[in-house]
């Protein structure tokens, strides 16, 4: 199942520009790949016109050509892209479809009217692949991060299509989960040779298993398509903004002598030795940690405790403090509480017990406009809080419904879309822009509240 664009370029309807230029890529059956690259860099995009979202779904003018097993996507149907390409989205929730997952993994199944007797052995078989065999009865709504992506996988491999699309798997995933995710990919990979093509900007993760090549997109371009050993090598990751393993980022800063030859994408192949007096010598010249600044207590909690069904504690006696002008980064896997404690401090649930105070004001006492006064939060999922149809628009809300002056509100938001980087996007609608975009507008539209304490909730 052989994927080839040639001179293909997309140009969305509400932009003057294309968005893609020029792409010429090709993708042999069994293939492996990973597309990476900037926020609005096109990856996405690129996807999309894949899994035929272009044109069917979004509108806009296709030059070029995209073949799929040697048919050009012209004669394609929607229907006859969900007979080739199967797609895991960025954002599962929108993905569902069922009460349960044997409901959701059937879906596609129902579709095509097959009996009852048929499908349920075929359910079955596909949980199993994924681990969700005994899971069938739950609601997908109810799991962690990486169990809804199973779902999602299991929802399309039951169709038993040749190209599996992946838009960002490892985007709401913590570490851990992630590196299990990529396991799953390539299991299902070497079991099948379906060909996978994954959109993803966390490099080292997706490195955790092998990858056959690795594409670097920039404003709509391909930049590189490389193997991940020859890429990692280069300055291309740099260079374009793409974090490279931090692995890598050490032995660089510690010039220590790289090549493709070195099997940098397979951490536990590296001759370490051979790298060892640079690293030594980087170590011996790192100057002094600079003296703390003086602390300023600024949010101090206190033994918070809080259950989502009385039963089990999603949060059990947490204490913690932080002070003005503090950098605080709270790390824990799926589901160990850490969008509690965000929803505690914002006051959309109370506590069971404990306490939360703000420059020495107890937060209980507060509604929730008053909080949202002095504490700024930016959810996960940006599609959650966008409300306006363009950039500006969205940034200035909060400004305008303080009752803000029109002229004080254009220096505001001028001033945080150049911090944010969208200074060139002010007069774009929100849907064009990459789902990397669209978590930086909203956080520009809490930064230009400027609040005391500004919580992010998994912004990377």
């Amino acid at each position: 199942m052989t994927i080839a664009f040639s001179n293909f370029s997309f140009r969305y309807e509400s932009l003057d520009k294309p968005t893609l230029k020029n792409i010429n890529l090709r993708i042999e059956k069994g293939e492996k790949i990973v597309i990476i690259g900037p926020s609005g860099s096109g990856k996405s995009t690129l996807g999309q016109c894949l899994n035929g979202l272009i044109p069917h779904a979004i509108k806009g003018e296709v030059t070029g050509s995209l073949e799929i097993n040697g048919k050009s996507i012209s004669e394609f149907s929607m229907h006859d892209y969900t007979e080739q390409v199967g797609t895991v989205l960025q954002d599962t929730d929108s993905q569902f479809v069922g009460l349960s997952i044997g409901e959701d993994i059937a879906f596609a199944l129902e579709n095509q009217l097959m009996s009852n007797i048929d499908m349920y052995p075929l359910v079955k078989s596909t949980a199993k692949m994924v681990d969700l065999a005994d899971m069938l009865e739950r609601s997908p709504h109810d799991l962690s991060g990486g169990q809804k992506q199973r779902v999602s996988l299991a929802g399309i491999l039951v169709d038993d299509v040749d190209i599996l699309l992946f838009d960002e798997p490892l985007a709401s995933l913590d570490p851990k989960t992630g590196k299990a995710t990529i396991e799953i990919i390539d299991q299902l990979h070497k079991e099948t040779n379906k060909t996978i093509v994954i959109i993803e900007h966390r490099l080292e993760d997706v490195l955790h298993r092998d990858i056959d090549r690795v594409i670097l997109m920039e404003r709509g371009e391909i930049i590189a398509d490389m193997t991940p050993d020859e890429i990692l090598a280069s300055e291309l990751l740099d260079t374009h903004g793409i974090r490279e393993p931090l692995y890598l980022s050490a032995l660089k800063a510690a010039k220590a002598p790289l090549s493709s030859e070195d099997k940098l994408s397979n951490l536990k192949a590296l001759d370490y030795k051979r790298f060892r007096p640079a690293v030594q010598s980087w170590f011996a010249e790192r100057p002094a940690p600079v003296a703390e600044k003086q602390y300023q207590p600024l949010l101090e909690v206190h033994g918070l405790t809080y259950s989502y069904d009385g039963e089990k504690n999603a949060l059990e006696d947490v204490s913690f403090k932080i002070g003005k002008g503090e950098f605080v980064s709270i790390l824990g896997k799926n589901g160990s509480g850490k969008s509690t404690i965000t929803k505690l401090i914002m006051g959309v649930i109370d506590a069971d017990s404990g306490s939360s105070y703000l420059n020495g004001e107890d937060l209980s006492e507060l509604s929730i406009f008053e909080r949202s006064q002095k504490v700024g939060v930016v959810m996960q999922n940006p599609n959650h809080m966008i409300s306006h149809h363009m950039i500006f628009d969205e940034i200035a809300f909060g400004l305008r419904n303080r009752g803000v002056t029109e002229d004080l509100i254009k220096e505001k938001v001028e001033n945080v879309l150049a911090l944010c980087g969208l200074s060139k996007f002010r007069h774009w609608p929100i849907e064009a822009l990459s789902y990397g975009q669209k978590k930086r507008v909203t956080i520009a539209s809490i930064l230009v509240l400027e609040p005391e304490l500004l919580i992010l909730d998994e912004p990377t």
